[in-house]
């Protein structure tokens, strides 16, 4: 499903060049539940990015479903984002003055369907992550575990076949964190293939694959 092939990602700062990938080899399977760590600086985030599409990779080739994503124009990026990829993030970046129900309808504006139908499927999908009673609630008006679950109904509302997840339990308390974890693996369960940036060991090894990394290279690859 995700193919990355010598990928290196380079930034200039100063006088320097900075190997933020280097030279990385991955392969991703449909359904697969990845967890990624590493120190600060070693790479995590750009990978992430990277097969997010939100990021292009200065040498190497990445394959997505088949397709060779390395080189599109950005409007193909963007409809490859679209149809495949959902993500969340550990500051949410909800929009403060739409309420959950907006949020969630979001993704679903540029997909052709009507005001209803999007009103319905974002009601569907705030049901099934426990929000049913706050769907009219602004951020504000949300505690942090809530305002996560928003964001998760914001990126599986397109029903991606990926879910990216950096940092997502980051600002959470540890009761709202074990709360979208449970959500996060049962998306996994119904065939959701999710991959995980994280510095909490606890939840990296709950993970059925790990990978680690270090100065831009993946270092580790265990799998359960």
């Amino acid at each position: 499903m995700m193919l990355l092939e010598q990928i290196c990602r380079d930034f200039q700062v100063g006088d320097q060049i900075v190997h933020a990938l280097d030279h990385v080899d991955l392969s991703i399977a449909a359904g697969e539940y990845i967890s990624v760590m590493g120190p600060s600086g070693s790479g995590k985030s750009t990978l992430l990015n990277l097969l997010g599409l939100l990021d292009r990779s200065t040498s190497g080739t990445y394959w997505l479903n088949g397709k060779d994503v390395s080189r599109l124009p950005d409007n193909e990026l963007a409809e490859q984002r679209q149809l495949n990829i959902g993500f969340i993030f550990q500051s949410f970046h909800l929009i403060p003055r739409l309420s959950a129900l907006e949020n969630v309808e979001l993704p679903l504006v540029l997909s052709g369907e009507t005001p209803k139908q999007r009103r319905e499927r974002a009601r569907e999908v705030l049901d099934a992550v426990g929000l049913t009673a706050r769907v009219d609630h602004r951020p504000d008006q949300l505690s942090g575990g809530e305002r996560q679950r928003v964001a998760i109904g914001r990126a599986i509302v397109m029903k991606p076949s990926v879910l990216l997840a950096d940092e997502p339990t980051g600002n959470l308390d540890s009761r709202s964190g074990q709360e979208v974890v449970d959500i996060l693996e049962s998306l996994n369960r119904d065939g959701i293939c999710l991959l995980v940036v994280t510095h909490d060991a606890e939840l990296g090894q709950r993970a059925r694959r790990r990978l680690a990394m270090h100065d831009g290279k993946i270092v580790g690859d265990v799998r359960q």
